[in-house]
């Protein structure tokens, strides 16, 4: 899992409430037994018409929003089931952060396990980056990307004009985070320390 520490990038706007995991990832696209390639099913139903074809209005499909590596979404991101691949369809399509005034608990818990980082803002800071970005469904105009830096050692989130926010996160996923750390591969890496601490009590100290 790649580290997080920094992230500088410009940014899309998809802030529409209750945005459930089903509209996330829908179903069908579950039976994969890894976490590559589910980027190009990512919001499937309302980026593909019927016939397979990109809907050339949806915000995931216009050019300008290619480089975007944070997506701001609406209140509630990430409602619904429990399924992982929510998280894992963002982080394959390119995102390394979602901004939000909240997330389900679940699928937040989800996205730090898996190298996403949710990020959540106040009312105030939240209108600010859609309003930059020209307004609800939007992408970066060309010529005029608004962008982001997301400081996660600093727990900051801070826009073009140098209005900043910091942003709430528990220090165990952080450490992760920051570190480029699922939770195995922590472990893993205290397999020294887990020792010695069995055999100091197996000998009763």
């Amino acid at each position: 899992m790649a580290p997080i520490r920094t992230i500088a990038s410009s940014y899309v706007v998809l802030p529409i409430d209750n945005i459930d995991t089903d509209i996330i990832i829908p179903a069908r696209f579950l039976k994969v037994t890894g976490k590559t390639g589910l980027g190009r099913h990512l919001f499937a139903d309302w980026r593909y018409a019927d016939d397979g074809s990109p809907r050339t209005d949806f915000v995931l499909n216009r050019p300008e929003a290619a480089a975007a590596r944070v997506l701001v979404a609406g209140d509630n991101f990430g409602c619904g089931s429990s399924r992982e691949h929510a998280p894992w369809a963002l982080a394959d399509f390119g995102f390394r952060a979602v901004v939000s005034t909240s997330f389900a608990s679940i699928f937040r818990n989800n996205c730090l396990k898996n190298g996403l980082l949710p990020v959540t803002v106040g009312p105030e800071f939240h209108g600010k980056m859609i309003a930059s970005a020209g307004g609800a469904g939007s992408a970066p105009a060309a010529g005029s990307r608004p962008t982001v830096s997301i400081d996660l050692g600093a727990r900051t989130i801070t826009l073009a004009d140098g209005t900043s926010a910091s942003f709430p996160i528990e220090a165990f996923p952080r450490y992760c985070l920051l570190n480029g750390h699922d939770e195995l591969s922590f472990l893993l890496g205290e397999e020294d320390a887990i020792a010695a601490y069995e055999r100091r009590a197996a000998a009763g100290d």
